[in-house]
């Protein structure tokens, strides 16, 4: 395996965690078979990351169209997360890592909203990789909650009209403080980011793999980096030389 400089890796890497139940449906599996693979995914990739030096990974786990889905894979989805965040609190703390997440708390169930501030309370004076879920997530939703705040300071005097600027969005969002992703990754080959950061990942590289999330190893993680790594990244403007 070819290693990358560590100057050529990305600062932070978002995945979209897409095809468990398309990899448990081509296996003749039950579709929360799949998630329940794909919860050994995030472990692997958690540590490669923090391996690596990652300043911080993000994970899309819910988004808030998921509520759409069966019940039973609801259920089934609420009780893999609280047990993964049970099961992973001494990775958290052995690998330092600062744990936190994104999206709506509303609609998610106590018994996981506890062992959300639990991994967020015990990991908050750690100084390793930052490990952000974004659960009942979506960008569109974000934005709507972003305005709301905005235009509350406005109305309470506490901000002026012309001061909107892109820092002031940014610090409501769910986002702040956090650096813009980087590399955006998504599974099973669907080319779209289905409503996920959409105004952070105004600037990421896209990384596109076939391979379902439960199949996503080492390898393919550092794939996506070396392609990353090869990329010229201009940001709008144009790369100069010294001719």
């Amino acid at each position: 395996m070819i290693p990358i400089p560590v100057a050529n890796l990305p600062r932070h890497i978002a995945i979209i965690m897409d095809g468990n139940g398309r990899w448990a449906q081509q296996r003749g599996l039950p579709r929360i078979e799949g998630h329940a693979r794909g919860a050994h995914s995030v472990r692997a990739t958690v540590e490669e990351c923090c391996r690596l030096g990652i300043g911080q990974l993000t994970l899309y786990c819910l988004s808030s169209e998921n509520w759409k889905r069966p019940q039973t894979e609801l259920d089934f989805l609420m009780t893999l997360l609280e047990h993964y965040l049970i099961e992973e609190r001494r990775e958290i703390l052995d690998q330092n890592i600062r744990f936190t997440t994104i999206g709506r708390r509303s609609g998610l169930p106590d018994a996981v909203l506890r062992q959300i501030d639990e991994n967020i309370r015990i990991s908050q004076d750690n100084t390793g990789m930052c490990l952000c879920l974004a659960i009942n997530y979506g960008g569109r939703t974000e934005l709507i909650d972003a305005v709301r705040d905005v235009a509350a300071q406005v109305r309470d005097g506490k901000l002026d009209l012309d001061a909107i600027d892109e820092a002031v969005i940014a610090n409501s969002l769910y986002t702040t403080g956090m650096p813009d992703p980087d590399l955006l990754v998504r599974t099973a080959g669907e080319m779209r980011v289905s409503n996920f950061l959409l105004w952070q990942i105004s600037y990421a590289e896209l990384w596109v793999t076939e391979r379902c999330w439960p199949d996503f190893d080492r390898e393919t993680l550092h794939q996506a980096l070396r392609d990353y790594a090869g990329r010229e990244r201009r940001f709008g403007g144009i790369l100069t030389t010294d001719d």
